[in-house]
């Protein structure tokens, strides 16, 4: 897949643990303009005062549904899966993997632009990258996550 790199360098004497953040976004198309997802990463990165290397790729469903399968059990697609790793100078990194085809979806059933949807689930990702959960079901949306999330949705409109 191609790889694109948003890279900014640190202040000299920067703490590992203070660097710029570096996005990496693939796939075989945006369904977002790369600025955005870097716009939108950086917004919850730089809110929560955290810092992490992100790589976003958005994937078709056949894909997601694979991915979900491997890694929850579940096996039908879903709209958003993130994988977060700490590095051993506490450096955060993570994948955040979003299918466009689901997200689509979900956006009809809601009345919302696709675009909304995708930056939430951008969004999502990387609160979940930064190690926030929420609970499964009707409760999801009432969760403190939740709450944040929309809260970063509002700011990078």
């Amino acid at each position: 897949m191609p790889r694109t790199r948003t890279d900014s360098h640190g202040r000299n004497g920067a703490k590992a643990q203070r660097r710029n953040p570096v996005i990496a976004v693939a796939g075989r198309s945006h369904p977002l303009a790369r600025a955005a997802v870097t716009r939108a990463v950086e917004a919850v990165l730089r809110g929560e005062q955290r810092t992490a290397l992100v790589s976003v790729s958005f994937v078709g469903r056949e894909r997601m549904r694979s991915l979900n399968a491997r890694w929850k059990g579940r096996n039908e697609p879903t709209d958003v899966l993130a994988f977060a790793l700490t590095g051993p100078d506490g450096a955060r990194t993570g994948d955040i993997y979003i299918c466009p085809w689901v997200a689509a979806r979900e956006a009809r059933a809601r009345g919302l632009p696709l675009r909304q949807e995708l930056k939430r689930l951008l969004v999502h990702g990387v609160l979940h990258l930064l190690g926030y959960d929420h609970p499964e079901g009707p409760r999801r949306t009432r969760s403190p996550m939740w709450r944040r999330q929309e809260r970063y949705l509002r700011e990078i409109r």
